[in-house]
């Protein structure tokens, strides 16, 4: 395998995006407005982000045989995405169904085989070197091997805690940064506000990231601690917003960028996604978030 910047870790599903009027409630029918397939999952969507930073990324899931899984599995290529850690079998692909309201609001109902889960010897990284893993939990009896190995050669690591399950619950005190959402915070706290809740977590994690999506971010580390407000855009599906900014996060880590930087970076980014209906068709380019930077479209 060639150099890797940033090896993503997870899972990877098939999207069926659909844009309505407003979720259905019980025993409803409805029409919606417009309909996305496409590749998605956190970890996927991250390989994309980096990727399309520049920077040579690879993910490492499961995709089945199944027409969903040949599909993400290509488009995952065309991205640029090495694909030589995805395992492939014939347990169906992980498939999801977003609605989206016309605020950017969006239900999320997924289905995954739990047959399809990872032990945790069917990925070493033996081969590859990469200077960045970004696990998103979904995975984690092989997470916690990767991780191992990972230590020991000195890579960087990062955790994409989108809620607390199994997989981010065994990783969120063995990595360097602890990137995780608000929801998150407050299920691994037991607390309900997020200053409070960061308390708790900079005893598991050196470096911690809490995303607060229209309110911005609040972050810790030796460095000192501090918050950025949220960038103002048009929103027109919040889906893989947090998936884009881990992705960024973990790019510009690759990159040694400032961590100053590096959070602006991220939340431009996680912002631009928000722009477009469905998750992976609204991740920008590189220069498209440089150039939305240098005009300064923020809120600060």
């Amino acid at each position: 395998m060639q150099p890797i910047d940033v090896l993503c870790v997870g899972v990877a599903s098939y999207d069926f995006v659909f844009s309505a009027r407003h979720h259905p409630g019980p025993d409803e029918k409805m029409s919606a407005d417009a309909l996305i397939r496409c590749g998605g999952g956190p970890a996927a969507n991250a390989a994309v982000m980096v990727s399309r930073m520049g920077l040579k990324s690879a993910f490492a899931g499961y995709l089945g045989f199944d027409p969903f899984g040949e599909m993400h599995n290509e488009e995952l290529r065309t991205a640029g995405v090495n694909t030589e850690l995805v395992v492939r079998g014939d347990y169906p692909t992980p498939v999801s169904a977003v609605i989206v309201k016309p605020s950017g609001e969006r239900t999320v109902i997924n289905y995954r085989s739990t047959d399809s889960i990872l032990p945790r010897d069917s990925i070493v990284l033996s081969g590859t070197h990469p200077r960045v893993i970004l696990f998103d939990g979904h995975e984690p009896e092989l997470s916690l091997a990767l991780l191992s190995q990972a230590h020991d050669l000195g890579i960087i690591t990062v955790l994409d805690a989108g809620s607390l399950n199994a997989g981010t619950s065994a990783l969120v005190d063995k990595i360097d940064h602890l990137v995780c959402s608000e929801r998150f915070a407050y299920e691994f706290s037991g607390l309900s506000s997020p200053d409070a809740a960061m308390k708790k977590l900079i005893a598991h994690a050196r470096n911690v990231v809490i995303t607060l999506g229209k309110s911005g971010l609040i972050w810790q580390n030796a460095g000192g601690a501090g918050r950025l407000p949220a960038f103002t855009v048009d929103v027109k599906d919040t889906t893989g917003a947090g998936d884009v900014f881990h992705g960024a996060f973990a790019g510009c880590l690759a990159m040694e960028k400032g961590w100053n930087e590096t959070l602006i970076y991220s939340s431009a980014a996680a912002a631009l996604c928000c722009t477009k209906l469905g998750a992976r068709a609204g991740i920008p380019e590189g220069a498209e978030v440089e150039k939305f930077l240098r005009l300064g479209r923020a809120s600060h």
